[in-house]
């Protein structure tokens, strides 16, 4: 919703809650760091270590949680998660550009579509397509035969859904991601490979965004399924058969191989790998940059990342580590040496 002129400290509260304290008649057209934030503008707290910016800000008011509100005399919002609720102002002063209902005449549409439906320019929609109220698809758009997206959807240009795939409410699909394509699934026979067609779908729940070129591949068989709410960033590759649970996040450039399950509100840091036909229990949080080889049926934090270092100390260290095995094998020897040795005295 767009508001001429920004808003009031009170009209936002009103909206998205939070406690309110001084001026509530301030008006507010747009949302800044503290440290950048004029008159007009709204800044936030999130991170202590910026509390001393809290007195040199130009903002004319702040969000704030409530252990920081005594830092300033501003006008504030008070809430205990500042950072999720600047992201709901941010959405508020600046909501997404409203394209034109209706199918552009470059476009070709082999489906009945609704009347609310932004169907840009040269998008391609194929035959027994289901699309929701409110859909938007930006201009390059390619919908395959048997798709479903549902309603108050947005997929960005170019994005291309193979057949059959089902995309859940309110998904934001960014440009260039590609959704059901082939998963790598080959047969070796003698020195060839013999390409194995891929007959499952992929399932996308509600409120689900993709990153830009981001791929999920489709299923061998059964589906490959993102859960509601998934968060995937820039550049991921998500294999056949792969499921990942409700309220899960992934950042840019990570890989997850074929016919892994990974569980509910997991975190993966950017370039994380997992290998294929594992499982990751609920909660699971990975460190970027991470190697996953083994199946984690715990909850918490895992890391494989090698410490930083100068070149010449790591190839020394490497070398330590390829000796580990040996080294392990040599105390064992003295263990039972020195165990002979104490039964003998």
């Amino acid at each position: 919703m767009t508001k001429q002129g920004g808003w009031r400290l009170d009209e936002i509260v009103a909206r998205l809650g939070g406690q309110l304290e001084g001026d509530g008649s301030v008006v507010i057209s747009q949302v800044a760091t503290l440290v950048s934030a004029q008159s007009g503008e709204i800044a936030f707290l999130a991170n202590p270590k910026y509390r001393q910016q809290l007195q040199s800000t130009g903002a004319s008011a702040v969000i704030v949680p409530p252990k920081f509100a005594g830092d300033t005399s501003l006008p504030k919002i008070i809430h205990p998660n500042s950072y999720a609720y600047y992201a709901r102002v941010v959405g508020l002063l600046n909501p997404p550009d409203a394209r034109p209902r209706g199918v552009h005449p470059s476009a070709v549409a082999q489906s009945d579509l609704p009347a609310s439906a932004s169907v840009g320019e040269n998008v391609v929609i194929g035959k027994g397509v289901v699309i929701g109220e409110h859909v938007t698809l930006y201009p390059g758009c390619v919908v395959g035969d048997g798709v479903s997206i549902g309603e108050n959807s947005v997929l960005y240009p170019n994005v291309v859904v193979y057949r059959d795939c089902v995309i859940g409410k309110r998904a934001i699909v960014q440009s260039g991601a590609v959704i059901g394509s082939d998963g790598f699934g080959f047969a070796k026979e003698g020195d060839t490979w013999v390409k194995i067609p891929q007959i499952g779908r992929v399932l996308i729940g509600d409120d689900v965004e993709i990153g830009a070129n981001t791929s999920i591949d489709r299923g061998a068989l059964d589906d490959t399924v993102i859960g509601d709410g998934v968060k995937l960033d820039n550049q991921i590759q998500i294999a056949h058969n792969v499921v990942i649970g409700n309220h899960t996040a992934m950042a840019g450039c990570v890989g997850i191989a074929g016919s892994t399950r990974i569980g509910q509100r997991c975190t993966i840091g950017g370039a994380g790998m997992i290998v294929g036909h594992l499982e990751l229990a609920d909660d699971v949080h990975i460190s970027a940059g991470t190697m996953v080889t083994k199946s984690l049926r715990l909850p918490g934090q895992y890391t494989s990342i090698f410490p930083l270092e100068s070149h010449d100390e790591w190839l020394q260290n490497a070398a330590q580590i390829k000796r580990l095995a040996k080294l392990a094998e040599r105390v064992s020897e003295l263990e039972k040496k020195l165990e002979l040795m104490e039964k003998r005295s």
